[in-house]
């Protein structure tokens, strides 16, 4: 089986890549733009590719598949998804399998206004929300979320990763975030978002409820809307919003919400979602990750390798990949490792 990985020079690309190795007969070739992808050199053979936003992308990836005679594509770059979900009938033409979601629910997942709308709709918790596209907007939305008394958090609808987010507090100290904490801290003062929001036009934001309690990313196995795998980890340790440390726990509440979420979406594939404890303790959603996570290796932890699974499935292989009992409870850290080369 010759599989084609794209983006792994991505953060969770040699996780994964590992990952896969671990099935002797799946022929792995990497594949990224950047031509010192970490996950290049892990990998016996390498592609250089476009990026997604390159007109020739999906045909200079056809390409690649009919010369290396490719079973499967397995993305990790959201930017790809939506060109691979709009073009998935070309490569099926082709007998190649592609793991992504189709491109509507795809769309839906990854715009959290229209998430948030629709599960809304679906009476499906949700914080409390208010799209904004001008400063005024923002303004009313802040009052409406009862600042200064109470923080709040805003990013674009449509985004990854944690670009753009941001959580608004009155009592943001501006010298002790510069001198005290490393650039990556997510606390902004009003004042300051403002002024940046003001500077230039910006895209449509999403202003939502501060939820103060712990966060849990979600690890999800879908197969054509239905779930079969749910793991929630306690996110204890992150570095540039990916969790380097965690705990995987038990938690019926947090499995059942997401049960809900993914019902309501017919998602396909590896599916990650991000969901914090509100004040009045429930859990709330704040993303959907449409794709596999680069954290879902930790899974390896409990004997569950979601990357193999992933591509198995696909296949229809009825392979035993669950354990009889998950060991809950099991906590993990990531760390860096190098690769070296010439």
């Amino acid at each position: 089986m010759n599989l084609l990985l794209t983006g792994a020079g991505a953060p969770g690309g040699p996780g994964i890549i590992k990952a896969l190795k671990s099935y002797p007969l799946l022929m792995i070739t990497a594949a990224d733009a950047n031509p010192e992808a970490s996950g290049r050199f892990l990998c016996e053979q390498f592609e250089l590719i476009p990026k997604a936003s390159d007109p020739d992308f999906i045909d200079v990836i056809l390409r690649i598949c009919e010369e290396k005679q490719i079973n499967i594509v397995f993305p990790l770059v959201t930017k790809e998804l939506f060109h691979f979900a709009k073009h998935k009938a070309r490569f099926q033409a082709l007998g190649i399998k592609v793991i992504v979601s189709d491109e509507e629910p795809l769309n839906l997942a990854n715009n959290k206004r229209k998430l948030y709308e629709h599960l809304q709709s679906q009476q499906i918790a949700v914080p409390e929300f208010y799209k904004v596209n001008t400063i005024d907007e923002f303004k009313d939305a802040a009052s409406k979320l009862d600042y200064p008394h109470r923080p709040f958090c805003f990013k674009p609808s449509v985004g990854n990763g944690s670009r753009g987010f941001r959580i608004v507090s009155r009592s943001v100290d501006e010298f002790d975030l510069l001198f005290h904490h490393k650039p990556n801290v997510t606390f902004m003062s009003y004042e300051k978002a403002l002024e940046i929001l003001e500077s230039q036009t910006f895209p449509e934001l999403l202003v939502t409820e501060y939820l103060p309690g712990e966060e849990y990313t979600v690890d999800t196995m879908i197969k054509n809307g239905k779930p079969f795998i749910i793991l929630p980890r306690l996110r204890s340790q992150m570095r540039d919003g990916i969790s380097i440390g965690g705990t995987f726990v038990n938690e019926p509440e947090i499995i059942n919400y997401c049960k809900q979420i993914i019902e309501s979406i017919p998602l396909h594939g590896p599916i990650g979602i991000q969901v914090k404890k509100a004040s009045d303790g429930s859990f709330k959603i704040l993303e959907v990750n449409p794709r596999i996570q680069g954290t879902s290796v930790a899974a390896m932890g409990l004997k569950i390798n979601l990357p193999l699974i992933a591509v198995m499935q696909e296949f229809d292989m009825e392979l035993e990949f669950m354990p009889k009992e998950i060991a809950w409870g099991t906590k993990f850290l990531r760390y860096y490792e190098e690769v070296f080369y010439k």
